[in-house]
C-alpha cells in the first residue's frame, strides 16, 4: 500500500483523533498498564490501507500504554509532554531537519539561540555552548569523553585520536547517577574506575574535605571530579562553589550532573541550592524532564568547546562545508540530528521564565502535600525531609505487614498511581518524583486516598 501527499488530510484527522482519545482517557485509565502482550498480529507482505492500520493503533496499541503523560505517573523523574511543546514535536517530524550543518535551513540558528536561551534561564554564563542530546545519559557520555580529552590534553595526548592507553586519570564523585557510570563504561575508563569520596551525614552529597584529602593524596597526572545537583533519590545538591575551587587547585575538571536539579535555580536563585554551578567545567540538562517537552532531549554544556570538538569531529570530504560556527555533528554523538531543539524554543517561548516557574512551584508544593499527609499518617514513615520535587518513604512495618516493594506492587495495581523504588541510608524505600505540568492537587489527593487504604 502506498501513501501519498494527498492522504495528508486523512493523517492529520487521524492524528487529531487518536490524540484526542488517549488524551482524553489519561484520568480513567490504568496509570502503569496492564495489557502489555504484542498484538497478535503477523509482519504483512502487502502493506495494510491506512484506515487499517489507524483502527489498528486504537484498539491494540493505546490500550496498553501507560499513562506517564499524565498526572500521577510519579515514577523515575518523568516530565509530562507540555501542550506547545507537543506541537512543537509534531513540527519537527513535519519538517524533517537534519540539523547536523549550518547553511541550509534556519533550524541551525534556532537551535544555537535556544542553548543560548537555556543559558539565559538558567543564569549561566554564556561562555557556556554545547548541543542538544537524545537525553541525559548521552549528555554525561559526552562530558566524560570531554573530560578525558582534557586529562589527554595534560598529558600531551590527543585521546581522541590516540586512546586512553597511556593516560593516567582518577575519578572521584560521591553519588554519581547510573547514567554516569554508564558513561565511563562506554567512553573506556570503566564502570568500577570512580573513586567514591564520602558522603556528608544522613546526605547524599559530598564531603568536602574528604575530596580535598583524596585529590592531595591523589599520583595520577589528572583529575576529573563528578558532582551533582539533585541526587536521584535523596536530591541532595553538593556544595559547588567549594568543590570547584579544590578542582581549581589541583587542575581537576569539574563535571556537575545537573539533569533535572538545576531547576530549582528557577525558585531560589543562582544564590540557592546551584550556587556555584556557572564555575563547573561541564553541565548535564535534561529537558523532557522537568521542562516537559516530548522524550528525547538532553543538553551538554561546556565552557571548553575545542575540547568537546576535538572528541568528535572526524573529517570527510563528502561533510566539508563553508558554514560559519562548529558544526553541531562535530559537538556530539550523531551525524544526523533531529530538531529535537525546536520544542524547547516553542516552550521557552510559549511559557516564559514565569510560566516555567510556576510549573516547578506547583510539583514542588504538590510533593510538600504529600510528604506532609505521610509525615503524619500512621502507616508509612517519611524518612526524609522532602526539600524539593521528590518524596520517600516506606510502610511502617507496625502497622503495614508488607516490604517497600510489596508495597509498590500493590500501589501500582491499583492503576491509580506509577511509583520506582530507591534506597536511602541502606534501605528499600518508595520514591515519589513530581515532575509533570499536568499534576493538579486532586491527583496527590487522589493517591492520599489510595495510600489511605492500604
Amino acid at each position: 500500500m502506498q501513501y501519498s501527499l494527498q492522504a495528508n488530510q486523512t493523517i492529520l484527522d487521524a492524528l487529531s483523533r487518536q490524540f484526542f482519545i488517549f488524551h482524553q482517557s489519561l484520568q480513567a485509565r490504568d496509570v502503569a498498564s496492564k495489557k502489555l502482550a504484542q498484538p497478535t498480529v503477523s509482519f504483512p507482505e502487502r502493506g495494510i490501507s491506512f484506515k487499517q492500520l489507524d483502527q489498528l493503533i486504537e484498539t491494540c496499541i493505546q490500550p496498553g500504554l501507560s499513562a506517564s503523560n499524565g498526572g500521577r505517573y510519579w515514577g523515575f523523574v518523568t516530565g509530562g509532554a507540555n501542550p506547545i511543546a507537543t506541537y512543537a514535536d509534531w513540527l519537527v517530524t513535519t519538517f524533517n531537519q537534519n540539523v547536523s550543518k549550518g547553511g541550509d535551513s534556519v533550524a541551525t540558528a534556532l537551535e544555537q539561540q535556544t542553548l543560548a536561551w537555556l543559558c539565559e534561564l538558567f543564569e549561566l554564563p554564556q561562555t557556556f555552548g554545547g548541543t542538544f542530546t537524545t537525553g541525559a545519559t548521552a549528555a554525561n557520555l559526552l562530558a566524560v569523553i570531554t573530560a578525558r580529552q582534557y586529562a589527554g590534553k595534560q598529558q600531551g595526548i590527543d585521546v581522541a585520536k590516540s586512546g586512553m592507553k597511556h593516560v593516567n586519570v582518577s575519578i572521584y564523585s560521591a553519588t554519581p547517577h547510573a547514567s554516569m557510570i554508564k558513561s565511563l563504561g562506554l567512553a573506556g575508563l570503566g564502570q568500577d574506575s570512580w573513586q567514591p569520596i564520602v558522603c556528608n551525614n544522613g546526605e547524599e552529597s559530598m564531603n568536602i574535605a574528604a575530596l580535598e584529602a583524596a585529590l592531595n593524596a591523589c599520583n595520577a597526572s589528572s583529575k576529573i571530579v563528578i558532582a551533582s545537583a539533585a541526587t536521584v533519590t535523596g536530591t541532595d545538591y553538593d556544595d559547588f562553589t567549594a568543590i570547584s575551587k579544590i578542582c581549581k587547585r589541583y587542575n581537576a575538571w569539574l563535571h556537575v550532573d545537573a539533569a533535572f536539579g538545576i531547576f530549582e535555580r528557577l525558585i531560589t536563585g543562582k544564590d540557592g541550592k546551584t550556587r556555584g554551578i556557572e564555575y563547573a567545567d561541564s553541565i548535564t540538562l535534561d529537558c523532557h524532564k522537568w521542562l516537559n517537552v516530548p522524550y528525547d532531549c538532553g543538553v551538554f554544556l561546556t565552557r571548553h568547546i575545542p575540547l568537546l570538538q576535538a572528541s568528535c569531529e572526524v573529517a570527510a570530504p563528502y561533510l566539508a562545508g563553508s558554514e560559519n560556527g562548529i558544526p553541531f555533528m562535530s559537538l556530539g554523538i550523531e551525524n544526523s540530528r533531529r530538531f529535537r531543539a525546536f520544542p524547547v524554543w516553542a516552550t521557552l517561548m510559549g511559557y516564559g521564565r514565569e510560566g516555567i516557574r510556576a510549573n516547578i512551584k506547583a510539583n514542588i508544593e504538590q510533593a510538600a502535600i504529600l510528604a506532609s499527609w505521610l509525615d503524619k499518617s500512621a502507616k508509612f514513615d517519611l524518612v526524609k525531609r522532602c526539600e524539593l520535587n521528590v518524596v520517600l518513604f516506606k510502610p511502617n512495618s507496625a502497622k503495614l505487614n508488607l516490604s517497600s516493594n510489596e508495597c509498590i506492587a500493590k500501589l501500582n495495581a491499583s492503576g491509580q498511581v506509577f511509583l520506582t523504588p530507591g534506597n536511602w541510608q541502606g534501605q528499600p524505600i518508595i520514591r515519589a518524583a513530581l515532575s509533570n505540568w499536568s499534576i493538579s492537587v486532586e491527583d496527590v489527593e487522589k493517591v492520599i486516598a489510595i495510600l489511605a487504604t492500604l
